[in-house]
């Protein structure tokens, strides 16, 4: 018997949003996934699509549980425009140095927190957000993706 673990979710309220709240699972697999999602919260983000301004930062916060340990932890995000997932750089790609204290152990809860600047320079447009939080075998201990509005 296959057990389904969520590997990443689309977040379609993307203020405080609890697993009751998500709207759309957008991929499921069979064990990618080394973590669950227990909350997400942007801020500040009082619509759908999230309208980011250029030249501000907004607070990414997502509580996971982690279904394995791990020594370390790195985010990967990635910009999804007409299905092309572009590279989005941050300020800091080490989780542990965001609010995760490792080494990571199973069955715990952590809570991450980062900030998502939104540079001057970037064109005004819609497109999908996917985070993704990598352990030490760049499995996913959890992977979020949400809508977005680039505006000036």
């Amino acid at each position: 018997k296959e057990t389904l673990i969520i590997s990443c979710w689309f977040i379609g309220v993307p203020s405080l949003v609890s697993l009751d709240d998500i709207i759309r699972v957008l991929s499921i697999s069979s064990g990618s996934s080394t973590g669950k999602v227990a909350i997400v919260d942007i801020t500040p983000c009082a619509s759908q699509p999230c309208q980011l301004h250029k030249g501000q930062s907004y607070s990414v916060n997502v509580t996971f549980n982690s279904g394995v340990e791990s020594t370390t932890s790195k985010a990967v995000v990635h910009g999804i425009i007409a299905g092309v997932p572009i590279p989005f750089p941050i300020p800091v790609e080490d989780g542990c140095k965001c609010g995760i204290e490792c080494p990571i152990q199973t069955q715990k809860s952590y809570h991450y927190v980062t900030s998502l600047p939104v540079k001057s320079e970037y064109p005004a447009i819609k497109l999908v957000v996917k985070w993704e939080l990598k352990d030490d075998n760049q499995k996913d201990l959890f992977c979020i993706e949400f809508p977005v509005q680039i505006v000036s």
